[in-house]
């Protein structure tokens, strides 16, 4: 990967997106560091396809809370093989707790966010931790690891930003710090560049100016662009720090 580019460190992808395009348009903006996640066995298999076909592009692999339905007695196993047999399968993730779209079933999301963190951890590996409405329940399971990973799509106070940064945590933060009613510019303000990664999280959270639009690996720039900003720094350190971030936690990545 190149370490003077943007990168994008979660984006998602179907076989039937025009790949070619968007890793164009990625690369026209110097997006050069692409970061695709699967999160359930259809997505999984589709992606498989995907970074075989393009050297461009990384993966991390888990099942999403909202896709626990997925999950069996064989998917740790699974998942462990996939990742053995791929040197390009670079996380676990996304994983965690959705308590936003399902409330019924919190104790079946947190037996399996623990038995992929287990994966995780056996595998040593960085994990990929979405949570909704679930942070002190996320917070408390992942105290008890040991890992690395990103708070995909940040978008709390500053005391939850703070108790993940304790723990090792990185922000990826995306298009919702360009929302215009967004709180999070001023979190962001008292967090040090140190801490942050950038994502997109296509095709869904388009930033500001661009929201109406199906989001890309393009529009890092705005999100690097408009965290520039907030910070009152360069555009260029900005880049050259996030993605010294990411690259130092996918270790995996050549």
């Amino acid at each position: 990967m190149n370490k003077n580019s943007l990168t994008d460190t979660h984006f998602h992808l179907e076989l039937s997106d025009d790949i070619p395009e968007i890793i164009k348009l990625a690369h026209e903006k110097n997006v050069c560091n692409l970061i695709m996640s699967a999160c359930s066995l259809k997505d999984i298999k589709e992606a498989l396809e995907i970074i075989n076909k393009y050297p461009d592009i990384y993966l991390t692999i888990g099942i999403h809370p909202d896709s626990i339905e997925d999950f069996n007695d064989t998917t740790i196993s699974y998942l462990s093989n996939l990742v053995k047999n791929n040197s390009k399968i670079i996380g676990i993730g996304e994983i965690g707790l959705d308590y936003y779209h399902n409330k019924d079933n919190k104790k079946d999301q947190q037996e399996i966010f623990k038995k992929q963190l287990d994966l995780a951890v056996k595998l040593d590996l960085p994990v990929v931790i979405h949570t909704r409405e679930a942070f002190l329940d996320t917070y408390n399971i992942l105290k008890d690891y040991k890992l690395k990973g990103i708070i995909h799509c940040f978008s709390g106070p500053i005391e939850n930003a703070l108790k993940y940064i304790d723990l090792g945590y990185l922000l990826g933060i995306g298009g919702v710090s360009t929302f215009k009613n967004s709180k999070l510019p001023s979190v962001l303000e008292n967090i040090d560049l140190k801490h942050l990664v950038l994502e997109t999280d296509s095709p869904y959270l388009s930033p500001e100016p661009v929201r109406s639009l199906k989001n890309n690996p393009s529009n890092i720039s705005i999100i690097c662009s408009n965290l520039a900003k907030i910070k009152n720094d360069t555009f260029e350190h900005v880049m050259i720090v996030t993605t010294s971030n990411a690259l130092n936690l996918f270790k995996k990545v050549k």
